[in-house]
């Protein structure tokens, strides 16, 4: 088996030393960049599997970081952020970050956050009718990102372009408990600080045409007096 390569891009040195240390036990090969430039060079010439990006950075920011990656190709990314805003934790999902995390963090969890990206793509890669890169699929829902199609236990769904962004957003962050407002924010307006009746409204077209039974739902769960979340419907 490759061993997969990852580059850690932080400014602080201990946030790199730990990260490097947890995830070179794990067998991975690891790059570490101290400023966004940096970053991006060892990027374009090294071509590692995987990103780990802080945000706040000297030189190039890792917004700026991560636009640039995504506008080449698709190598994954893991933000960084000791932001406790949701718009600065969540903005990066919007611009093509894979997953993003809070400091201070769990280097364990870190860990287990990197194995989850690497095989959810390792998953895709057996599908040859679709690149890695345009589609992924869970509980038994297939999204095309470059299409934006969309079928449930193989059978076309017709979605309008929110409904997509919202249930692509889910989707791809399984488990993980949004609120509207962050829904909000994150599928119709970064800046959207309004009603949540439209969330509420969304959630319960989606449900119609991707749950077997609408009115007891097993993959777009409501969590009471927070919002909603993502899950396979597989039986516990």
């Amino acid at each position: 088996m490759t061993t997969k390569t990852i580059l850690i891009a932080d400014d602080e040195p201990s946030i790199l030393d730990v990260c490097r240390r947890y995830l070179e036990r794990e067998g991975y090969t690891i790059l570490m960049a101290g400023d966004g430039e940096e970053a991006l060079m060892k990027w374009r010439h090294q071509h590692p599997d995987l990103v780990i990006l802080d945000l706040m950075m000297p030189k190039v920011d890792g917004w700026q970081v991560c636009e640039t990656i995504r506008k080449a190709d698709e190598t994954p990314i893991l933000m960084l952020t000791a932001k406790s805003e949701d718009y600065d934790l969540l903005f990066g999902l919007t611009i093509g970050a894979n997953d993003y995390m809070s400091k201070p963090f769990n280097p364990q969890e870190l860990v287990l956050r990197v194995g989850s990206i690497f095989r959810l793509i390792d998953s895709h890669k057996h599908a040859p009718e679709l690149k890695e890169h345009e589609w992924m699929e869970a509980g038994g829902i297939v999204l095309n990102r470059a299409t934006r199609e969309v079928t449930v236990d193989g059978k076309a769904v017709n979605l309008t372009v929110k409904e997509f962004d919202l249930l692509h957003l889910l989707v791809t962050h399984p488990k993980q408990v949004f609120s509207r407002s962050q829904l909000l924010r994150l599928v119709w307006d970064t800046s959207y600080d309004g009603d949540t009746t439209t969330v509420t409204v969304h959630l319960r077209r989606l449900r119609e045409k991707i749950e077997k039974d609408a009115s007891h739902p097993t993959k777009l769960h409501t969590v009471w007096g927070i919002g909603y979340k993502f899950d396979t419907g597989d039986a516990e």
